[in-house]
Order: structure tokens, then C-alpha cells, then sequence
């Protein structure tokens, strides 16, 4: 059985056409290409917030530098 949670999306049908002539690009579904999109997204964001309090824990104390 598959795990993944269903979700209603309504979206704009011109992203729409990007997105679904992406995804044919890059032999993917769209739900497919979302997935992959949102994926890259929450993994920059995450680095991004690790390397902010990295700097912020460098900054607090500077003898760890």
C-alpha cells in the first residue's frame, strides 16, 4: 500500500502548462515533477537554516571559529 498523503492542489493553468511541459521533458508525471520541485525546495531551505544557525552559534561564541 502506498504511504504518501493525497493532496487537493489548485493552481494556476498556465504554471500548470510549465510545469506539465517540464515534467514531459524530464519524463516525469507532474506529480511526479511537483514532488521533485518541492523536494529540491525543502532541502535548500534546510541547508539554508543549518548554515544561518551554524553562523549564529560562530557568532555567539568566537572562540569556536
Amino acid at each position: 500500500m502506498d504511504n504518501r498523503k493525497s493532496y487537493l492542489l489548485r493552481i494556476d493553468p498556465e504554471l500548470w502548462a510549465e510545469l506539465e511541459a517540464w515534467a514531459a521533458a524530464e519524463l516525469r508525471s507532474i506529480n511526479g515533477q511537483i514532488e521533485y520541485l518541492l523536494r529540491q525546495a525543502v532541502g535548500k531551505r534546510k541547508r539554508a537554516s543549518l548554515r544561518k544557525s551554524l553562523s549564529e552559534t560562530q557568532a555567539a561564541d568566537p572562540k569556536k571559529k
